[in-house]
């Protein structure tokens, strides 16, 4: 089986435990690398898990990382455009309310159901996940990122691999991994898409009128002077 205690489970934990870089060198075991699985949708991930449950690898430990739109269960925030801020605020507890179902994590990523066992059928999708979540009263999203610690295999939209801010976020650690593109001919495209940004024109104007406030005001005025500029030219 993996060993979860080092750094294979996420990059961060590597730095705080030094002694498994002694196992190393004492020629102790070294860890398995985990496979992460990128896919081009979110549809795709249930199709190759669906394979997966008819291979001789379906208990594996595995996880599916994917966005709130998915997996939040929250009445109000799943419900909302904007539920990433939203789902932050709540765990900040900033209006003095917080979330029940992300103090019940637990219940979920140790559930039974998504434990590796012997000879049973593990693999699961994101429907699975949600609808025991649901049960559960407790929040997929957070759950299937814990168990990114002890699985052995990821799967995930490729963005997640590629773009660095997400890989931050998510506490994605490639360094020694296994990493597996599907139909990489997207790969292009999708690097693009998470380097590029959309912008109205009516944005461009009302960015030009806030940062003429801040110059005006005298605020900070040697870095909005040329963002202003830029706005202009764009305009």
């Amino acid at each position: 089986g993996p060993c979860t205690e080092c750094s294979c489970s996420s990059g961060k934990e590597s730095e705080k435990d030094p002694s498994h870089t002694k196992k190393k060198e004492n020629g102790g075991r070294l860890c398995v690398p985990k496979i992460f699985f990128g896919t081009r949708t979110h549809k795709q991930i249930t199709q190759i898990s669906r394979e997966l449950k008819r291979t001789a690898y379906s208990c594996v430990p595995m996880t599916i990382l994917s966005s709130r739109d998915y997996t939040c269960i929250h009445p109000v925030v799943s419900n909302s455009s904007n539920r990433n801020e939203m789902c932050v605020e709540l765990l900040e507890g900033k209006h003095g309310k917080s979330c029940s179902y992300y103090h019940g994590v637990h219940k979920l990523s140790e559930h039974h159901a998504l434990q590796p066992a012997p000879r049973v059928c593990q693999a699961w999708d994101i429907e699975d996940l949600v609808s025991l979540g649901r049960k559960l009263r407790a929040c997929p999203y957070f759950a299937a990122r814990e168990l990114m610690v002890g699985a052995d295999i990821v799967f995930c939209p490729y963005n997640y691999l590629l773009d660095p801010q997400i890989r931050d976020s998510m506490d994605i650690g490639l360094k020694d991994q296994v990493v597996i593109l599907d139909e990489a001919h997207n790969i292009e495209d999708c690097a693009r898409e998470s380097v590029s940004y959309g912008v109205t024109e009516s944005q461009l104007r009302a960015a030009r009128e806030e940062l003429q406030v801040m110059v005006s005001n005298n605020i900070r005025q040697k870095h909005h002077e040329p963002l202003q500029a830029v706005c202009c030219s764009l305009i």
